[in-house]
């Protein structure tokens, strides 16, 4: 990967590149930008850049066999590390170098890639990932060692919320002061969930989501028309991980919006109506039988599409982004069920059931808890 590979960002690449010529390169940073905003992208083209000596502009003219290690992810002074679980094939003490070989593959196929991605490809879609405590050792030691090559060693920790408590306190001294030359890359996509003193450490950069007009231009260069790229890019909403998907008919709101359709239409039907009760707990266990990372994604979906009800019920179309696929189902129709009297007994209900979730409480009786909640909120009239 290389900076002009990465879609926008054109002030961020100027910073990197410019403070790296000067010789001026903070030891740890924290890169914190939503989904397919490119964080990852741009460590894996900021790291190339420092250990190939490239300038600015002339990006293939550095170390020629130091580039071609980092095109394939195999530099042995560019090192990662990413939330990890166990698997068929691992089966206890999981840590990054155990998936080293998926993991090359995911930067080469999906540089913009989420979570889900990533524990799709490993097969754990239905645990949650976290860098641990044998994560922290493995990290300390890499870094302890002196460079290969002799200059810079990188590490890159993405999605580094998913740190836990002990990893985070054993990598702090490391974070504060790390071995000369060494530089650690934070990937970050929920701010609030890094520890205050991992990020009082760090040089803290935002990455914006990116623009319709160069999501639009990359899916043209894809294959899809201008009028097509656009609409696309403007539903993605800054993602170009979405955009993506959207593109490949891939993406896993395709299915969301096929079970929030059938889940509202049941709510709507429920009252007084023992059937649609029924209809209801069948889906709560359809929903639970899934993966916890796919039901935070679902729940953090249904949010989202709500506050998108609630734009057009107040008349603010123009920020309505989200599109619904399924044939019938209008939001101009669900969003007057959105107002001023459910909206936050709404919102605090999925909130909390993405906090239960998350902590593994048992998924069928939380979403049919949640369907009862939603059933009774949609039925509530408007002042």
């Amino acid at each position: 990967m290389l900076f002009e590979d990465i879609l926008g960002l054109t002030h961020i690449k100027h910073h990197l590149t410019s403070s790296a010529d000067a010789g001026r390169v903070p030891h740890a940073q924290l890169f914190i930008g939503p989904e397919g905003s490119g964080t990852l992208a741009t460590a894996l083209a900021y790291a190339r850049y420092l250990l190939c000596h490239n300038s600015q502009g002339e990006n293939i003219n550095g170390d020629e066999a130091c580039n071609i290690k980092c095109a394939s992810y195999t530099h042995p002074d560019l090192h990662f590390a990413f939330p990890v679980a166990t698997s068929d094939r691992v089966k206890s003490h999981p840590v990054s170098d155990h998936f080293i070989e998926e993991w090359r593959k995911f930067l080469k196929e999906q540089p913009y890639g989420n979570l889900f991605d990533w524990y799709r490809l490993i097969g754990i879609e239905k645990k949650q990932g976290q860098i641990g405590v044998d994560e922290a050792l493995d990290i300390s030691k890499k870094l302890s060692l002196k460079a290969y090559e002799g200059g810079y060693k990188v590490m890159i920790i993405w999605m580094a919320e998913l740190m836990n408590t002990s990893a985070a306190n054993k990598l702090l001294k490391l974070i504060e002061e790390p071995p000369e030359k060494t530089i650690m890359l934070l990937l970050v996509e929920n701010e609030e969930k890094i520890m205050e003193t991992i990020y009082s450490r760090c040089q803290v950069i935002h990455f914006p989501p990116l623009p319709e007009a160069v999501i639009a231009q990359a899916l043209s260069e894809h294959g899809l028309s201008r009028d097509e790229a656009m609409q696309v890019a403007h539903e993605a909403n800054g993602n170009f991980n979405k955009a993506m998907d959207l593109m490949n008919k891939d993406s896993e709101d395709l299915v969301f919006e096929k079970w929030f359709v059938q889940w509202v239409r049941s709510a709507f039907k429920a009252k007084k109506n023992k059937g649609a009760i029924h209809d209801l707990i069948l889906w709560s266990e359809e929903v639970a039988r899934t993966g916890r990372e796919t039901q935070k994604k679902f729940v953090m979906y249904c949010l989202a599409l709500i506050r998108q009800a609630m734009l057009v019920h107040y008349g603010v179309n123009e920020l309505a982004y989200m599109q619904i696929h399924v044939d019938g189902f209008q939001l101009t129709n669900f969003a007057p069920f959105i107002h001023e009297q459910n909206l936050l007994e709404i919102v605090e209900a999925f909130e909390e059931a993405h906090f239960h979730i998350e902590r593994n409480g048992n998924s069928k009786i939380i979403w049919t808890d949640l369907s009862i909640q939603l059933t009774r909120l949609l039925h509530k009239k408007a002042a």
